[in-house]
C-alpha cells in the first residue's frame, strides 16, 4: 500500500477561510528541493505560519492550539495556482487526511488522490454552516464517509454529498496509487497478454 487506507474518517477540523490559497502559499517554492515526501509538513503555509525570524505568527490557524484535527477546511478555489505535487505533499505530511472546499484547482485536488488525501468539495452555504461551526466549538467533529461518498457535521446531523472518480474512489479505499493498483490486477494483465498474437 501506498497509504493508509481511507473509509470512515471522524475527526475535528482546522479552519482556514481564505479563498484562492494557491500551491505557492501551501508550500513556498523555495522548500521544492527535496524528491521525497517528507518534511514538507514542516514547512506547510510558511510564510502565514512564521516570522522571517522564524518565529510563530500567533494569528495564523495552526499556531492556535485550540485547533486541530485530521481534516483542514479552506475557502473556495483551494490549491490554484502551479501545479507542484509538493503542495498535496505538505498538507499529508503535516498530518491532514482531507481537505474540505467548495471548490479545488483539478491538479491540486488530482494530486491529493494520487497520494491518500481526500478533497472534499461542498456546496459554498455548507461549507459557511461548518465554518461558523468550527468557530463556535472548535471541538465539532465532521465525519466524512468515503464508501457513501457523504460528510456530515456530527452536531447537528446536517451532511452533503460528494462527487469522486470511481477508479480514485477505489484506489482510496484500498490505500492504492497507481502502481499499486496495477500491481493487484496483475494477474488479469498476464491472461490478457498470454491471448495477444504474435
Amino acid at each position: 500500500m501506498a497509504y493508509d487506507k481511507f473509509n470512515i474518517l471522524t475527526s475535528t477540523a482546522v479552519p482556514l477561510p481564505i479563498e484562492n490559497v494557491d500551491t505557492d502559499q501551501i508550500i513556498p517554492a523555495r522548500f521544492l528541493k527535496a524528491t521525497e515526501r517528507v518534511g514538507f509538513g514542516d514547512n506547510l503555509f510558511r510564510d502565514w505560519r512564521y516570522n522571517p525570524d522564524n518565529t510563530p505568527k500567533q494569528d495564523f490557524v495552526l499556531n492556535n492550539p485550540i485547533y486541530s484535527g485530521k481534516i483542514l477546511v479552506g475557502g473556495k478555489n483551494f490549491g490554484s495556482g502551479s501545479s507542484r505535487e509538493h503542495a498535496a505533499w505538505a498538507v499529508s505530511d503535516y498530518g491532514f487526511r482531507c481537505v474540505v472546499s467548495s471548490f479545488f484547482a483539478d491538479i491540486f485536488k488530482g494530486n491529493c488522490l494520487n497520494i491518500g488525501v481526500l478533497p472534499v468539495q461542498v456546496s459554498p452555504e455548507f461549507a459557511d454552516k461548518i465554518f461558523s461551526a468550527i468557530h463556535a466549538d472548535p471541538t465539532t467533529q465532521l465525519e466524512v464517509n468515503l464508501p457513501a461518498q457523504t460528510i456530515t457535521l456530527l452536531a447537528t446531523g446536517e451532511k452533503e454529498t460528494f462527487d469522486i472518480n470511481s477508479y480514485k474512489k477505489n484506489n482510496m479505499l484500498n490505500g492504492f496509487d497507481d502502481i499499486d493498483y496495477l500491481q493487484s490486477i496483475k494477474g488479469e494483465i498476464e491472461e490478457f497478454a498470454e491471448q495477444l498474437p504474435f
